[in-house]
């Protein structure tokens, strides 16, 4: 008579949870790795923001001889009239909720100080002659740009 023996080969209980041990530290490296690219690139973003708002104040400067107030860069209408190619997603932070700029650096929005402090572009003496542009890095720090007076 033949013995037909079954002949039982698998994998144990040990060498499954090494396997599910090995593939859960795999996929936190990549969840990792993953978010410190997004929060480079959100960086990278932010610069290249500050840095085409920077040209376009630089070119208002040149044309009108002052730099324009905070309220007038958050003006629509004053945008598209003088800083022509300035799309108003340049002025919100990748993680903010408003395309405006605050007057002090802060978390989630870009900042943008004229000076002299209360320049109104209106009265004698009261014209805007320079400024600072402010993002927060998520990566720690600021990104700061200022104006070439």
């Amino acid at each position: 008579m033949t013995s037909f023996k079954k002949n039982n080969r698998g994998f144990t209980i040990v060498e499954l949870l090494i396997v599910i041990v090995v593939i859960g530290i795999l996929a936190a490296l990549v969840i990792v790795t993953y978010n410190g690219i997004q929060q480079k690139a959100r960086d990278t973003e932010r610069k290249t923001d500050i840095n085409a708002l920077a040209s376009h104040l630089e070119a208002y400067n040149a044309s009108a001889g002052r730099y324009p107030t905070l309220a007038n860069v958050n003006d629509t209408t004053f945008r598209a009239a003088n800083m022509k190619g300035l799309p108003g997603d340049a002025l919100q932070d990748p993680k903010g909720a408003a395309q405006t700029l605050v007057d002090t650096a802060a978390a989630n929005s870009y900042a943008y100080e004229p000076s002299p402090a209360g320049c109104d572009n209106t009265t004698t003496g009261g014209d805007c002659v320079s400024y600072v542009l402010t993002a927060t890095l998520e990566s720690g720090g600021t990104f700061v740009k200022q104006s070439s007076n």
